[in-house]
């Protein structure tokens, strides 16, 4: 189940965003279930994350983090060049608390 977030939620993340470095990179293999995998623990830890996608084309860019929020369940809060933010909230330990829609 993918995440949906409001206009005023998005905002929020965008700035929590703002300084975090990218944790994982989509390199020439594409999206294999072992990076999946390494994206769904990064979000269950962290909640909020930077994956840079190192496609050139700007439509394979686009489908590739379209099918990795797809499949994490995570929403995409913002996408600048080749770097996506993802959100998911913990199922565990929420630390992000969204502002009310």
């Amino acid at each position: 189940m993918q995440t949906v977030l409001t206009a005023a939620q998005t905002r929020f993340l965008r700035g929590q965003a703002h300084d975090l470095k990218a944790m994982l990179q989509v390199g020439g293999k594409g999206i294999t279930d072992s990076l999946v995998a390494e994206i769904d623990l990064a979000l269950e830890h962290h909640e909020l994350i930077k994956v840079k996608v190192g496609a050139e084309d700007r439509e394979a860019r686009d489908a590739m983090i379209e099918e990795i929020a797809q499949r994490t369940g995570a929403a995409l809060v913002q996408r600048i060049g080749h770097t996506a933010v993802l959100y998911r909230p913990s199922k565990d330990r929420r630390q992000i608390v969204l502002p009310r829609a």
